[in-house]
């Protein structure tokens, strides 16, 4: 059945124009119908443009058996269910119901709504955000859904949002005023009710913690489980499985007590010093931490004098709000609410302070303005794995980049998977002509100083003779600085740098002007795709191994010695090999692009790990020239002129 619908005269072809069957593309389909039959286990690394997405969603469908999909991002959910799953489903005539269901702090609270919006004019409100308020209060009239993604007027970073949403913490639940017209309660009881519900991994994974009441009665009832961009399971899993405590959740419990107190208890002003004190505690708390953007060892600063000062002062600012909250029970839902938080915020500070329970990583992390204290476990395999014997049912993981040198065990073994099948799909791309990789001669050591200006020399020319169309993907936010600032300073092409504007700015801005070099970390090695001669060279500072100084690193290395592993060749390596596959995967992402890739690390070729990574990547041929990578893809923009001209003379 199956193998029909992916043939030259199935379901697909006659849906979709140009529709051409793909042997790749069928084979993960009949592998995903197998492990749902079997209520098995399935790994699939499929390469870009095997069209996973059809290979999952069509047996998914065709079986009958309600499905969860999960994704890596909002943004890959809502493609999936406003763009691919309306195809299929009309494709294969299925009339059956599907749900898009995100967290809870996605969808408008009207009731925290009418909170803020009494709180706006007490005079001291600011204009820009009284502005928004309204804005949201008109959409909130006409909205069905309450997905505030849904609202134009209202930035994806507003700061209003977290006033307007609601938290497990927060929550009122049924004895809300404004229950009814509850939207998370709606999108959860869609979900109850659908035969296929799309997901994130962050809200399937927090459900498997915590579950959560609605989602969680939800999840028992699912016969098959589907893992998109199924890479980053173990390490969101790694934040759901441990405990958390960070000063946004004070800061909120903090502004709550104060609204209870100016909307409905003005005759209890300690409920007004309470919030003082707690939201001081927070920030002075945050002060002593040191610097923002970073990550580090809570069970080695937690000791320091000045730290465990402003713990005992948190501490106290916890118990005195137990205290004072305690005496006003039962005169405002909003108020007893806050009570049972302050009661869990208290009890999480405790077990954050014990760093002396062995099996776990203890990190703290600071923005500019907030702190996480955090508790994550060695290993997630034992308790994900409770989880998959728990449901039962077909549980598929499939992602562009699982396998290091076709080997599955890494991804597997954190996971604790016993899969009945795993394979790699090749990419249909024909990468011997598509592309080029080059490791150039003469590199500078990585880390060595002045390294970013040394690039910039090296560099500079290939990018301005290719006109910018260029990524440059950096390992660390300091390498993006001296990188922009370097080619800045060096040639007029316009340079475009992550962080001074939105990713999805960002992203927009660089396919509109043609011919920018684009600087960028983390969230641009992933999940980005421009493609054409946009984007036709893909530069990268140095193999992604995380920071030896990364607390969670630190704690699987910590997990893989006790066990009598090798830490660096079982959980360095792979891991960088997994993100390298990543970046790598920007460059080529149709049959007719074409492009460049350059890998500034002479580790590649002068380190004997270095063969691991070129035998997990696509089959690019290779050189070390810059002048061969020149010469590539000045045939590229000749072809492309031509073409172009013979479609005008048409």
């Amino acid at each position: 059945m199956i193998s029909k619908v992916f043939s030259t005269t199935g379901a697909l072809a006659k849906a979709i124009k140009g529709f051409q069957p793909r042997q790749p593309q069928t084979d993960m389909a009949m592998a995903v119908e197998r492990a749902i039959k079997d209520s098995s286990q399935l790994v699939v690394e499929a390469g870009t443009g095997t069209g996973k997405t059809y290979a999952y969603l069509a047996p998914a469908l065709l079986s009958g058996k309600k499905t969860i999909v999960s994704t890596g991002s909002k943004n890959l959910q809502e493609q999936l269910f406003h763009r691919d799953l309306p195809l299929m489903m009309n494709t294969l005539g299925f009339t059956g119901r599907v749900a898009l269901l995100k967290g809870r702090s996605n969808y408008l609270c009207p009731e925290r709504l009418g909170h803020q919006v009494v709180e706006s004019h007490d005079g001291q409100a600011d204009p820009t955000l009284l502005t928004q308020l309204i804005k949201v209060r008109s959409w909130s009239s006409e909205t069905k859904t309450g997905d505030l993604g849904e609202c134009d007027d209202l930035a994806e970073d507003s700061p209003i949002i977290p006033t307007i949403t609601s938290t497990n913490d927060n929550c009122l639940g049924k004895e809300c005023p404004s229950y009814k017209e509850c939207f998370v309660v709606k999108a959860r009881k869609k979900a109850m009710d659908a035969d296929l519900v799309v997901v994130n991994h962050h809200l399937f994974l927090a459900d498997l913690a915590i579950k959560e009441t609605g989602f969680g009665e939800l999840i028992p009832e699912a016969e098959v489980f589907i893992f998109d961009e199924a890479h980053q399971i173990p390490d969101i899993a790694s934040q759901y499985f441990g405990q958390s405590l960070s000063s946004r959740q004070i800061q909120e419990l903090a502004k709550d007590i104060h609204i209870a107190y100016r909307t409905e208890l003005r005759d209890t002003k300690q409920l007004d010093k309470v919030a003082d004190r707690l939201s001081h505690s927070a920030s002075d708390l945050r002060i002593v931490l040191g610097e923002p953007g970073f990550r580090g060892n809570w069970r080695e600063i937690s000791t320091s004098p000045a730290v465990a000062r402003e713990l005992v002062r948190l501490a106290d600012a916890l118990t005195l709000a137990y205290d004072v909250i305690k005496l006003s029970l039962g005169r405002s839902q909003l108020l007893d609410a806050a009570f049972e938080r302050t009661t869990l915020l208290k009890a999480r500070l405790e077990r954050l302070s014990d760093t002396t329970i062995p099996g776990y990583s203890y990190w703290y992390e600071c923005s500019r303005h907030h702190f996480s204290l955090n508790i994550t476990p060695l290993s997630v395999a034992e308790k994900f794995r409770e989880q998959i014997q728990m449901q039962q049912g077909a549980w598929i993981f499939t992602s562009a980049t699982l396998a290091v040198n076709d080997d599955f065990s890494h991804f597997s073994h954190r996971l604790g998977l016993e899969p009945a099948e795993q394979f790699t799909l090749p990419s249909p791309f024909d990468y011997e002509t598509q592309a080029i990789l080059c490791v150039p001669r003469f590199l500078p050591e990585p880390n060595s100083y002045g390294l970013a200006d040394k690039l910039v020399d090296m560099l500079a020319p290939l990018i301005e003779q290719n006109n910018g169309r260029c990524f440059f993907l950096c390992t660390s936010h300091q390498m993006v600085r001296d990188l922009s600032e370097g080619f800045r300073e060096r040639f007029d092409l316009p340079v475009l740098v992550q962080g001074e504007m939105s990713k999805q700015k960002l992203l927009a801005e660089f396919i509109e002007l043609g011919n920018a070099l684009l600087v960028a970390t983390g969230a641009f090695w992933e999940g980005i795709d421009v493609r054409g001669q946009a984007l036709s060279c893909v530069i990268i500072d140095k193999l992604p191994f995380t920071s030896p100084d990364d607390p969670l690193l630190k704690a699987r290395i910590e997990d893989c010695r006790l066990q009598g592993g090798d830490p660096f060749s079982q959980v360095q390596i792979p891991d960088a090999v997994i993100t390298l596959k990543q970046g790598v995967g920007r460059l080529i992402r149709d049959r007719s692009d074409h492009g460049a890739l350059i890998i500034c690390d002479n580790r590649l070729v002068s380190r004997q790990y270095g063969e691991t990574f070129l035998r997990s990547l696509p089959p690019i041929p290779r050189t070390r020239d810059l002048a061969k990578v020149s010469e590539f893809l000045m045939a590229i923009d000749a072809s492309e002129n031509d073409a172009s001209d013979e479609r005008d003379e048409q």
